[in-house]
């Protein structure tokens, strides 16, 4: 990819916003800042300092005040104290509805900073730069944003789309390995929903890893073709966006019954493999295509089982509570975004508690 891509995302609500992939976008940041902001706040992951000083640099050189301020690193960054703590920051600068935010870092960056753009006075622009895959292809694209609480990941939120999304390729290059790959979750996860090359072009873990190849560009854009479609149809989750939580019932569930230390995407990926087996026991999918799930994690390095050491009850009783709290329950039936097949995905309704235990069992070691 030698020419950044460009993906519109489609919002009849608010304005259709774009969504740039490239290697040396992050120049283009500060031109995405509305024009009527004289106040930018920008809010980075802890490793990201000097890319959020160039950001705040162009800020001022467009006449711009900046306020530079660093987060805690990864899901320590998603509570209410901070939030409270950058909503104090942005009144003592004096910040106006005409200002804006610019969140710099991973998918817990992009979360917090939306969320805080989008709850002081009531809603000012946001515009996102994602740093890592996740980020990128997930978080950063289609307007959602929260923070979590000690009950549940993110359970307070709001919808509030951005300005526009700049995904700088080369800030891939700051993440460690193991970060990188759990992105690939939520790549693979927009394979099986929507798009089935994604599968055969993430089938090369070494190409699929490759920020300087021309592979993992490509993933990154299809997948953000397969959200940007998704959401530009259903901005508030009102129906087909749920699709995109395949996977997530029952990760969001190990994030929180392990205090958020497991990786997003490494939890996605068990995730992925507790619904495939789930629904190989409903009926709707076959064996094959639990492999196949088993096959596409496993090739990038993914995790497809969950390692409970002590009491399995115990554990499985405190990974129910969780999926029972799961935004897309109603009332106390659990809902799961579930498949029929690659491309075609469907809502598996109240499955009966002896499959939920037995597709638990199925993935536990």
């Amino acid at each position: 990819m030698s020419e950044p891509e460009v993906i519109r995302v489609a919002d009849d609500q608010h304005g259709d916003y774009e969504v740039i992939i490239g290697h040396g976008v992050l120049d283009q940041v500060s031109a995405r800042v509305p024009e009527a902001a004289e106040r930018v706040l920008i809010v980075h992951a802890p490793v990201l300092a000097g890319a959020a000083d160039r950001i705040a640099a162009a800020a001022t050189a467009a006449g711009r005040r900046p306020v530079v301020q660093a987060l805690p690193d990864a899901e320590a960054a998603k509570t209410a104290d901070v939030a409270v703590r950058l909503w104090s920051v942005l009144a003592e600068s004096g910040f106006t509805r005409s200002d804006a935010v610019i969140a710099l870092g991973g998918g817990a960056t992009t979360d917090l900073g939306g969320f805080v753009a989008a709850t002081w006075l009531r809603g000012v622009p946001v515009v996102q730069v994602p740093s890592t895959v996740l980020g990128m292809v997930d978080a950063a694209v289609g307007g959602k944003t929260g923070i979590n609480i000690p009950e549940g990941k993110n359970l307070v939120g709001s919808f509030h789309p951005p300005a526009a999304v700049i995904c700088d390729l080369d800030l891939l290059r700051t993440l460690p390995g193991e970060d990188l790959v759990a992105g690939l979750a939520e790549v693979i996860k927009c394979g099986f929903i929507a798009d089935e090359h994604i599968l055969r072009l993430a089938a090369d873990p070494v190409a699929a890893t490759d920020v300087s190849g021309a592979v993992l560009p490509e993933l990154i854009a299809r997948a953000v073709r397969v959200k940007a479609d998704v959401v530009g149809a259903d901005l508030r989750e009102a129906g087909l966006r749920e699709i995109l939580n395949y996977g997530h019932t029952f990760a969001h569930a190990v994030e929180q019954v392990s205090g958020f230390r497991w990786r997003h995407g490494d939890a996605v990926a068990v995730g992925m493999m507790y619904v495939a087996e789930l629904s190989r026991r409903a009926g709707l999918i076959d064996d094959a295509l639990v492999e196949r799930h088993r096959a596409a994690l496993d090739r990038v390095g993914l995790p497809t089982s969950y390692a409970v050491t002590g009491d399995v009850d115990a554990r499985w009783r405190a990974l129910r509570a969780a999926m029972g709290r799961d935004k897309k329950t109603r009332g106390s039936t659990l809902r799961f975004v579930a498949l029929t097949a690659v491309g075609a995905p469907t809502r598996l309704v109240g499955p009966d508690e002896r499959m939920l235990r037995e597709a638990f069992d199925a993935i536990r070691r």
